[in-house]
């Protein structure tokens, strides 16, 4: 069941549900229709397919283009991504006050790029002997 879910495409021909309420790629209702009609107007328009609601009677079936199908997939994928919100993470380097500028030069370039990664960082400098 939650797998179902979480994939966002086409269901072709597997259709549980004897009565359907359709939607057109356009977005608009063309109201309730045995699963048979869906069928064939999925077919004279070279369309698919894709339920949007279930927990409703009747279920919600919207007919979309492959590439709307795609874009859908795409938003839905931009949403996950941002809604995970992962713990701080915080980086800590240490290095000695007598450090070559060349090793001062390599380890301020990895903290830039943790600071773009927006890691916290703590740096530590040891006094030299």
């Amino acid at each position: 069941q939650s797998k179902r879910k979480a994939a966002f495409g086409s269901v072709g021909r597997r259709i549980p549900y004897r009565i359907l309420h359709i939607i057109n790629q356009d977005g608009e209702s063309l109201g309730n229709m045995h699963r048979a009609e869906a069928l064939r107007l999925m077919d004279e328009h070279g369309l698919k397919l894709v339920l949007l609601r279930e927990n409703v009677e009747p279920p919600v079936y919207r007919l979309m283009t492959g590439q709307q199908i795609h874009e859908e997939q795409l938003k839905l994928a931009e949403k996950k991504k941002a809604s995970q919100k992962p713990g701080v993470v915080q980086k800590e380097l240490s290095f000695s006050s007598a450090i070559a500028k060349n090793d001062l030069d390599t380890k301020t370039k990895q903290i830039a790029q943790w600071i773009e990664k927006r890691h916290h960082v703590k740096v530590t400098i040891r006094q030299a002997k």
